[in-house]
Protein backbone atom coordinates (compact mmCIF):
# COMPACT_ATOMS: atom_id res chain seq x y z
CA UNK A 1 0.00 0.00 0.00
CA UNK A 2 1.43 3.73 -1.09
CA UNK A 3 1.67 6.34 1.86
CA UNK A 4 0.32 9.64 1.01
CA UNK A 5 1.30 13.08 2.30
CA UNK A 6 -1.45 15.36 3.08
CA UNK A 7 -0.70 17.15 0.21
CA UNK A 8 -1.14 14.21 -2.36
CA UNK A 9 -4.50 13.58 -1.19
CA UNK A 10 -5.36 14.84 -4.66
CA UNK A 11 -3.39 12.25 -6.35
CA UNK A 12 -4.18 9.42 -3.90
CA UNK A 13 -8.38 10.09 -5.03
CA UNK A 14 -7.52 10.01 -8.87
CA UNK A 15 -5.15 7.02 -8.12
CA UNK A 16 -8.54 5.40 -6.36
CA UNK A 17 -10.89 5.96 -9.05
CA UNK A 18 -8.15 4.91 -11.67
CA UNK A 19 -8.18 1.10 -9.85
CA UNK A 20 -12.15 1.57 -9.59
CA UNK A 21 -11.83 2.38 -13.53
CA UNK A 22 -9.63 -0.60 -14.29
CA UNK A 23 -11.76 -3.46 -11.87
CA UNK A 24 -14.85 -2.39 -14.20
CA UNK A 25 -12.75 -2.69 -17.34
CA UNK A 26 -13.70 1.07 -18.35
CA UNK A 27 -10.93 2.15 -20.71
CA UNK A 28 -11.89 5.55 -21.93
CA UNK A 29 -12.35 6.44 -17.84
CA UNK A 30 -9.05 5.22 -17.50
CA UNK A 31 -7.23 7.14 -19.77
CA UNK A 32 -9.36 10.45 -19.09
CA UNK A 33 -8.31 9.75 -15.59
CA UNK A 34 -4.41 9.13 -16.25
CA UNK A 35 -4.13 12.60 -17.98
CA UNK A 36 -6.05 14.15 -15.10
CA UNK A 37 -3.30 12.07 -12.79
CA UNK A 38 -0.47 13.72 -14.79
CA UNK A 39 -1.87 17.44 -15.04
CA UNK A 40 -2.35 17.05 -10.66
CA UNK A 41 0.96 15.62 -10.27
CA UNK A 42 2.90 18.29 -12.14
CA UNK A 43 0.85 21.17 -10.34
CA UNK A 44 1.47 19.34 -6.96
CA UNK A 45 4.95 18.71 -7.67
CA UNK A 46 5.73 21.52 -9.23
CA UNK A 47 4.86 24.23 -6.47
CA UNK A 48 6.13 22.07 -3.29
CA UNK A 49 7.12 24.47 -0.11
CA UNK A 50 10.60 23.45 1.92
CA UNK A 51 8.26 21.83 4.46
CA UNK A 52 6.72 19.38 2.00
CA UNK A 53 10.11 18.58 0.63
CA UNK A 54 11.31 17.81 3.77
CA UNK A 55 8.30 15.35 4.36
CA UNK A 56 9.32 13.43 0.55
CA UNK A 57 12.85 13.65 2.21
CA UNK A 58 11.74 11.54 5.05
CA UNK A 59 9.29 9.74 3.38
CA UNK A 60 9.14 6.05 4.71
CA UNK A 61 8.74 4.69 1.76
CA UNK A 62 11.90 6.38 0.05
CA UNK A 63 14.63 4.50 -1.62
CA UNK A 64 17.34 4.20 1.46
CA UNK A 65 21.18 3.49 0.96
CA UNK A 66 20.24 -0.63 0.25
CA UNK A 67 17.81 -0.14 -2.27
CA UNK A 68 20.31 2.06 -4.31
CA UNK A 69 23.18 -0.35 -4.00
CA UNK A 70 20.94 -3.17 -5.16
CA UNK A 71 19.40 -1.46 -7.83
CA UNK A 72 22.64 0.34 -8.85
CA UNK A 73 25.76 -2.29 -8.14
CA UNK A 74 26.67 -5.93 -8.72
CA UNK A 75 29.14 -8.05 -8.11
CA UNK A 76 28.92 -6.23 -4.93
CA UNK A 77 30.31 -7.51 -1.23
CA UNK A 78 29.69 -6.17 1.75
CA UNK A 79 32.62 -4.76 4.63
CA UNK A 80 32.45 -5.15 7.93
CA UNK A 81 33.22 -3.65 10.98
CA UNK A 82 36.01 -1.14 12.45
CA UNK A 83 38.06 -3.26 13.49
CA UNK A 84 38.53 -1.18 16.93
CA UNK A 85 34.87 -2.30 18.99
CA UNK A 86 31.61 -3.33 16.23
CA UNK A 87 29.93 -3.65 13.24
CA UNK A 88 27.91 -0.38 13.37
CA UNK A 89 24.73 -1.30 10.98
CA UNK A 90 23.50 2.19 10.10
CA UNK A 91 26.41 2.62 8.14
CA UNK A 92 26.97 0.26 5.38
CA UNK A 93 30.06 -0.29 2.91
CA UNK A 94 30.04 -2.04 -0.35
CA UNK A 95 32.47 -2.93 -3.22
CA UNK A 96 31.30 -3.80 -6.31
CA UNK A 97 30.65 -2.39 -10.04
CA UNK A 98 28.65 0.18 -11.22
CA UNK A 99 28.26 0.16 -15.15
CA UNK A 100 31.48 -0.82 -15.46
CA UNK A 101 33.36 0.78 -13.02
CA UNK A 102 34.94 -1.23 -9.42
CA UNK A 103 33.88 1.00 -6.69
CA UNK A 104 33.56 1.77 -3.03
CA UNK A 105 29.57 2.75 -1.78
CA UNK A 106 29.66 4.03 1.88
CA UNK A 107 25.83 4.86 2.87
CA UNK A 108 23.78 5.37 5.93
CA UNK A 109 20.68 3.28 6.70
CA UNK A 110 17.98 3.94 8.17
CA UNK A 111 16.08 0.45 8.25
CA UNK A 112 12.41 -0.27 7.86
CA UNK A 113 10.19 -1.86 10.14
CA UNK A 114 10.19 -1.75 14.00
CA UNK A 115 13.00 -4.58 14.30
CA UNK A 116 15.37 -3.31 11.66
CA UNK A 117 15.17 0.16 12.45
CA UNK A 118 16.32 -0.52 16.09
CA UNK A 119 18.97 -2.55 14.19
CA UNK A 120 20.03 0.12 12.20
CA UNK A 121 19.69 2.83 15.02
CA UNK A 122 17.29 5.01 12.63
CA UNK A 123 20.24 5.98 10.69
CA UNK A 124 22.02 7.41 13.51
CA UNK A 125 25.55 6.07 13.47
CA UNK A 126 27.43 5.67 16.68
CA UNK A 127 31.71 5.78 16.53
CA UNK A 128 32.20 2.82 15.03
CA UNK A 129 29.99 3.39 11.65
CA UNK A 130 32.42 6.32 11.24
CA UNK A 131 35.26 4.24 11.85
CA UNK A 132 34.14 1.40 9.55
CA UNK A 133 33.44 4.17 6.48
CA UNK A 134 37.14 5.64 7.20
CA UNK A 135 38.30 2.01 7.01
CA UNK A 136 36.50 1.51 3.74
CA UNK A 137 37.49 5.07 2.29
CA UNK A 138 41.07 4.35 2.77
CA UNK A 139 40.78 0.47 1.13
CA UNK A 140 39.23 1.95 -1.76
CA UNK A 141 42.27 5.08 -1.84
CA UNK A 142 44.79 1.77 -1.28
CA UNK A 143 43.33 0.04 -4.65
CA UNK A 144 42.04 3.36 -6.55
CA UNK A 145 38.12 2.70 -6.39
CA UNK A 146 36.48 5.57 -6.82
CA UNK A 147 33.99 6.12 -3.96
CA UNK A 148 30.77 7.05 -3.42
CA UNK A 149 28.95 8.41 -0.42
CA UNK A 150 24.79 8.47 0.19
CA UNK A 151 24.03 10.57 3.14
CA UNK A 152 20.75 9.47 4.78
CA UNK A 153 20.86 10.27 8.59
CA UNK A 154 18.80 12.35 11.08
CA UNK A 155 22.07 12.87 12.79
CA UNK A 156 25.16 11.39 14.58
CA UNK A 157 23.73 8.88 17.64
CA UNK A 158 24.05 11.46 20.93
CA UNK A 159 23.58 8.75 23.32
CA UNK A 160 25.97 8.36 26.24
CA UNK A 161 28.05 5.06 24.40
CA UNK A 162 28.87 6.97 21.49
CA UNK A 163 30.16 9.73 23.19
CA UNK A 164 32.37 7.80 25.67
CA UNK A 165 34.01 6.56 22.19
CA UNK A 166 34.19 9.66 20.83
CA UNK A 167 31.98 10.53 18.87
CA UNK A 168 33.42 14.05 17.67
CA UNK A 169 36.65 12.66 17.41
CA UNK A 170 35.57 9.93 14.77
CA UNK A 171 33.29 12.38 12.97
CA UNK A 172 36.80 15.32 13.18
CA UNK A 173 39.14 12.42 11.94
CA UNK A 174 36.59 11.57 8.51
CA UNK A 175 37.02 15.07 7.57
CA UNK A 176 40.45 15.36 7.92
CA UNK A 177 40.53 11.92 6.29
CA UNK A 178 38.19 12.36 3.13
CA UNK A 179 39.48 15.67 2.43
CA UNK A 180 43.16 14.55 1.80
CA UNK A 181 41.71 11.01 0.28
CA UNK A 182 43.83 10.37 -2.78
CA UNK A 183 41.06 8.83 -5.63
CA UNK A 184 38.19 10.73 -6.81
CA UNK A 185 35.11 11.29 -4.37
CA UNK A 186 31.63 11.78 -4.53
CA UNK A 187 28.97 11.91 -2.20
CA UNK A 188 24.93 12.07 -2.21
CA UNK A 189 22.05 13.27 0.15
CA UNK A 190 19.50 11.05 -0.67
CA UNK A 191 17.40 12.01 1.67
CA UNK A 192 17.77 13.68 5.16
CA UNK A 193 21.46 15.14 5.84
CA UNK A 194 21.97 15.99 9.37
CA UNK A 195 24.60 18.22 10.87
CA UNK A 196 27.99 16.54 11.67
CA UNK A 197 26.17 13.04 11.04
CA UNK A 198 26.21 13.91 7.28
CA UNK A 199 29.26 15.82 7.44
CA UNK A 200 31.44 12.85 8.05
CA UNK A 201 30.89 11.35 5.06
CA UNK A 202 29.89 14.33 2.95
CA UNK A 203 33.50 15.33 2.55
CA UNK A 204 34.05 14.81 -1.32
CA UNK A 205 35.40 16.49 -5.04
CA UNK A 206 31.25 16.69 -5.48
CA UNK A 207 28.38 16.63 -3.36
CA UNK A 208 25.03 16.61 -4.98
CA UNK A 209 21.57 16.41 -3.15
CA UNK A 210 18.53 14.61 -5.10
CA UNK A 211 15.41 16.85 -6.20
CA UNK A 212 13.93 16.15 -2.55
CA UNK A 213 16.61 16.20 -0.11
CA UNK A 214 17.47 18.39 3.05
CA UNK A 215 20.59 19.41 4.11
CA UNK A 216 20.94 21.12 7.38
CA UNK A 217 23.30 22.12 10.75
CA UNK A 218 19.86 21.18 13.04
CA UNK A 219 16.76 19.53 12.37
CA UNK A 220 13.84 22.11 12.21
CA UNK A 221 12.37 20.64 15.36
CA UNK A 222 15.80 21.18 16.36
CA UNK A 223 15.79 24.58 14.99
CA UNK A 224 12.60 25.71 16.67
CA UNK A 225 12.90 24.32 20.16
CA UNK A 226 16.07 26.30 20.42
CA UNK A 227 14.83 29.55 18.77
CA UNK A 228 10.76 29.35 19.80
CA UNK A 229 10.80 27.24 22.57
CA UNK A 230 8.49 25.24 20.28
CA UNK A 231 9.04 22.37 18.58
CA UNK A 232 5.96 22.88 16.46
CA UNK A 233 7.03 25.48 14.88
CA UNK A 234 8.96 23.01 12.98
CA UNK A 235 7.32 24.57 9.45
CA UNK A 236 8.53 28.08 9.70
CA UNK A 237 11.94 26.81 10.99
CA UNK A 238 12.10 24.93 7.64
CA UNK A 239 11.21 28.16 5.53
CA UNK A 240 14.02 29.92 7.36
CA UNK A 241 16.67 27.59 7.00
CA UNK A 242 17.25 27.04 3.88
CA UNK A 243 17.99 23.35 3.52
CA UNK A 244 16.39 22.32 0.27
CA UNK A 245 18.66 21.25 -2.93
CA UNK A 246 17.37 23.89 -5.01
CA UNK A 247 18.56 26.50 -1.93
CA UNK A 248 21.49 25.04 -0.92
CA UNK A 249 22.45 25.15 -4.94
CA UNK A 250 21.51 28.89 -5.07
CA UNK A 251 24.25 29.37 -2.03
CA UNK A 252 26.83 27.46 -3.66
CA UNK A 253 27.20 24.82 -0.76
CA UNK A 254 26.53 21.44 -3.63
CA UNK A 255 27.50 21.36 -6.62
CA UNK A 256 24.53 19.62 -8.35
CA UNK A 257 21.05 18.66 -7.83
CA UNK A 258 20.16 14.86 -9.60
CA UNK A 259 16.92 15.28 -10.87
CA UNK A 260 15.15 12.23 -9.18
CA UNK A 261 11.57 11.85 -10.88
CA UNK A 262 8.90 14.65 -10.23
CA UNK A 263 7.22 12.13 -8.17
CA UNK A 264 9.70 11.48 -6.33
CA UNK A 265 11.92 8.36 -5.45
CA UNK A 266 9.69 6.55 -3.12
CA UNK A 267 7.37 6.52 -6.54
CA UNK A 268 9.83 5.84 -9.16
CA UNK A 269 12.87 4.18 -7.32
CA UNK A 270 14.36 2.63 -10.30
CA UNK A 271 14.14 5.79 -12.31
CA UNK A 272 16.03 7.26 -9.58
CA UNK A 273 18.39 4.51 -9.11
CA UNK A 274 19.39 5.67 -12.89
CA UNK A 275 19.64 9.58 -12.26
CA UNK A 276 21.98 8.74 -9.23
CA UNK A 277 24.05 6.22 -11.06
CA UNK A 278 24.54 8.20 -14.38
CA UNK A 279 25.06 11.21 -12.54
CA UNK A 280 27.66 9.14 -10.46
CA UNK A 281 29.51 7.84 -13.63
CA UNK A 282 29.55 11.04 -15.34
CA UNK A 283 31.24 13.02 -12.65
CA UNK A 284 33.62 10.09 -12.12
CA UNK A 285 34.93 10.57 -15.99
CA UNK A 286 35.24 14.03 -15.10
CA UNK A 287 37.12 13.84 -12.07
CA UNK A 288 39.35 11.06 -14.42
CA UNK A 289 39.69 13.91 -17.07
CA UNK A 290 42.10 15.91 -14.56
CA UNK A 291 45.30 15.19 -12.84
CA UNK A 292 45.71 13.92 -9.22
CA UNK A 293 47.37 17.13 -8.23
CA UNK A 294 44.27 19.28 -10.36
CA UNK A 295 41.25 16.80 -8.30
CA UNK A 296 43.36 17.54 -5.14
CA UNK A 297 43.70 21.40 -5.53
CA UNK A 298 39.88 21.90 -6.49
CA UNK A 299 38.79 19.59 -3.23
CA UNK A 300 40.59 22.25 -1.40
CA UNK A 301 39.41 25.22 -2.96
CA UNK A 302 35.60 23.77 -3.03
CA UNK A 303 35.97 23.47 1.12
CA UNK A 304 37.68 26.74 1.86
CA UNK A 305 35.27 28.63 0.11
CA UNK A 306 32.20 26.85 1.71
CA UNK A 307 30.76 30.02 3.77
CA UNK A 308 32.78 32.92 1.76
CA UNK A 309 31.03 35.61 0.68
CA UNK A 310 31.41 39.38 -0.81
CA UNK A 311 29.17 42.27 -0.03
Amino acid sequence: MATYLDFEQKIKNIQEDIVAAQVRHDTHAVEILQKSLEKEVAKTYKNLSPYQKLQLARHQDRPYAIDYINLIMRDKYEIHGDRHFSDDAAIVCFMGYIGGEKVMVIGEQKGRGTKNKLRRNFGMPHPEGYRKALRAAKLAEKFNMPLLMLIDTPGAYPGLGAEERNQSEAIARNLLELSQLDTQTISVVIGEGGSGGALAIGVADRLAMMRYSVFSVISPEGCSAILWNDPAKAEAATNAMKITSEDLKELGLIDAVIDEPLIGAHRDKEGSAKALADYFLNELAALRAMSAQERMDARYQKLVGVGAFSE
